[in-house]
């Protein structure tokens, strides 16, 4: 598919895409004029970068743990990496640390909504 169809398809920009292919996220094939050609599987690729750059992860990190991943159904395979656990799990203590510091700030803002409201 062309690189409008996959844009259309995940709902993430040409631009950004294009990105993803700079970054190695993404290796379309060309065709013999050269335009870019994805795969199927790129949909479920595409998806699966938009999760971990939400989640918080660089796309230098997104390139080392990608391989590690099954397009299909985003588990693991068994290409992993103890050092890639490891960095894996430093990501995952990051994003608990801001889940908690984001709750006391909500629980802290509802505090405050209830004070002005004068509960």
């Amino acid at each position: 598919m062309r690189i409008g169809e996959l844009a259309r398809r995940t709902g993430v920009s040409e631009r950004s895409l294009r990105y993803y292919e700079t970054q190695e996220l993404l290796r379309p094939e060309r065709t013999p004029g050269g335009h870019r050609d994805y795969p199927e599987s790129a949909v479920d690729r595409v998806v699966r970068i938009q999760e971990l750059f939400a989640s918080g992860l660089h796309s230098s990190k997104i390139a080392q743990l990608l391989p590690c991943m099954r397009d299909t159904d985003g588990g693991p395979s068994v290409r992993a990496t103890p050092k890639l656990v490891a960095d894996l799990t430093a990501e995952r203590d990051r994003i608990d640390r801001m889940i908690s510091d984001l709750v006391r700030s909500r629980d802290t803002l509802d505090e405050v909504i209830q004070v002005a409201q004068g509960r």
